[in-house]
């Protein structure tokens, strides 16, 4: 018998602004399972107001973002609130005084998973409104992972727990 939880898992993209970090989230999540991506602020959408595809989150995506429901919102706060209301555990991939190691998280049925800019990261606002922050621990010279390569770690991280 399994007895492992099945995670509801959405995505949360604070103000990326690459359209090639945005397809390979999308195809990362599709590869996942991820039932929703949000889109905030200066993120690029897959399509334009018009319904033409963006060609390099297409790219990148190769057709993934046809696959999973999306939404874009300005403001990233009207979005957590949305899900708390819902249940959802909201978590950001930030490294911080308070986050702990990624592989610690402690998983609920429902969970948004918030990756950020990819200079900026996520702003202190966002992380107060999140239940945990997790970050992953990085060995080498380098501070941090590029976003798409994170968010899929954490994702898959979360799946398999």
């Amino acid at each position: 018998m399994n007895n492992k939880i099945k995670v509801k898992i959405t995505l949360i993209l604070d103000n990326i602004r690459s359209s090639e970090n945005v397809g390979s989230i999308f195809r990362t999540a599709d590869a996942g399972g991820v039932e929703r991506i949000y889109l905030i602020g200066i993120t690029p959408n897959p399509v334009d107001r018009f319904g033409r595809l963006n060609p390099k989150i297409n790219k990148a995506s190769l057709g993934a973002e046809k696959n999973i429901l999306w939404e874009h919102f300005e403001n990233i706060g009207d979005v957590i609130e949305k899900l708390k209301k819902d249940d959802y555990k909201i978590v950001s991939l930030e490294q911080n005084e308070n986050s702990i190691d990624y592989r610690d998280l402690k998983i609920k049925e429902k969970i948004a998973l918030i990756a950020g800019n990819e200079v900026s990261g996520i702003s202190a606002e966002t992380q107060k409104q999140s239940d945990e922050i997790i970050e992953i621990p990085m060995a080498g010279d380098k501070e941090s992972l590029n976003v798409s390569v994170a968010t899929g770690i954490a994702l898959f991280s979360i799946l398999k727990k």
